[in-house]
């Protein structure tokens, strides 16, 4: 018998000017049988705003959830503890991010830190991109300890790269420094982190001009990142080593002359297929990944099964896609072929008001 999997969601329960409504509860667990794709909602809370990104630190099974609310000069990331004997989630406590709009967090490897991505829109308050939070013994967090603002020219889009907008923080696979991606620099950057949260940047590569780089995905050689671009609907490869990052290759997510906007990025985890979410053509682009070289081919582009597929996850066995589609109100569920990495929606439907985070965990 297969261990019990979990889902942590995290839905829009706060409108903003850049949201199509606010449909959602807030954070959500859900039982998934990843054999009958059958569901089941086993607690949830309104009392956190706007969660629109989650991470899970399965050894203690406490969720870490950014509050993104329109307006704030600072978003929040809160502490919640999931008992699975119980069903209950149990708040611990929540940091200031020192910066608006949070986006993205993460958890370190050695789980001594939270990082948050602060995506950041107008001026005023901290203005922090990067905050990094020492986890207390309870599963709480400290108040920060590091921080960083990321600065240089800004991309072309005048409209979306008005300023700095650091996406999102990940870890590289050997751990020790991670990499920030800023949609208005159209820059990847690494920074060292150090034992006690320092953030010292080790290196930087620029992306296509306008390309706006969201998500990464990295392989777990160390050497393959690659990039989900927001403005142009392109993923780029960016080979890593020797203290540098290199541009490689540059492809289009989506078909010739639609209007789209790239969202999330995965790998599986045997690392030879690429998945890349787009919103406005509502599709997930399959590419395969050269194990040698690192460099991708378009596989196919399958429809995603709903409105605006914000949010992508792979279970940890890399049987099944979870797409959440912020606009389509369900997370779509897909099997997928682990021989030739096509997907096929299985016609299950997790129905939850507008879900944009959906996070896999065992504990």
């Amino acid at each position: 018998m297969s261990q019990p999997l979990y889902l942590a969601v995290g839905s829009l329960n706060r409108e903003a000017p850049y949201f199509q409504g606010a449909r959602g509860e807030g954070l959500t667990i859900f039982a998934f049988d990843e054999d009958t794709l059958e569901w089941a909602r086993l607690v949830g809370t309104a009392s956190i705003d706007n969660p629109t990104f989650l991470s899970v630190d399965a050894a203690s099974g406490v969720v870490y959830a950014n509050s993104e609310v329109f307006g704030w000069h600072e978003g929040t990331v809160s502490a919640f503890r999931f008992s699975p004997e119980t069903k209950a989630l149990s708040y611990i406590n929540k940091q200031p991010t020192l910066g608006s709009i949070a986006a993205h967090n993460m958890v370190s490897r050695d789980r001594c830190f939270v990082l948050v991505a602060n995506y950041a829109m107008g001026d005023g308050g901290p203005d922090q991109s990067v905050a990094v939070f020492p986890i207390r013994q309870d599963g709480g967090l400290a108040p920060a300890a590091a921080s960083v603002r990321l600065a240089g020219p800004l991309g072309p889009v005048i409209d979306r790269q008005e300023r700095t907008h650091a996406h999102m923080v990940s870890e590289v696979p050997e751990g020790g420094a991670v990499l920030v991606t800023d949609l208005g620099l159209d820059q990847v950057v690494e920074y060292a982190l150090s034992s006690a949260g320092a953030l010292v940047q080790s290196a930087s590569v620029a992306l296509p001009a306008g390309a706006g780089p969201r998500h990464v995905a990295q392989h777990g050689n160390g050497r393959f990142v690659y990039v989900s671009n927001e403005l142009d609907s392109t993923v780029s490869f960016v080979s890593r080593g020797a203290g540098k990052m290199t541009l490689e290759q540059t492809l289009p997510t989506i078909r010739p002359g639609v209007e789209s906007h790239g969202a999330d990025i995965h790998l599986s985890p045997d690392g030879r297929f690429l998945y890349c979410s787009s919103r406005g053509e509502d599709s997930i682009a399959c590419f395969m990944v050269d194990q040698a070289t690192g460099h991708l081919t378009l596989r196919d582009i399958t429809p995603s099964g709903g409105r605006t597929p914000r949010n992508l996850a792979l279970t940890p066995s890399g049987r099944h896609l979870l797409v959440a589609n912020q606009n389509g109100d369900a997370i779509v569920i897909f099997r997928r072929n682990e021989q030739t990495g096509a997907l096929t929606d299985s016609g299950k439907r997790i129905k939850i008001g507008t879900p944009v985070c959906v996070r896999p965990f065992i504990l």
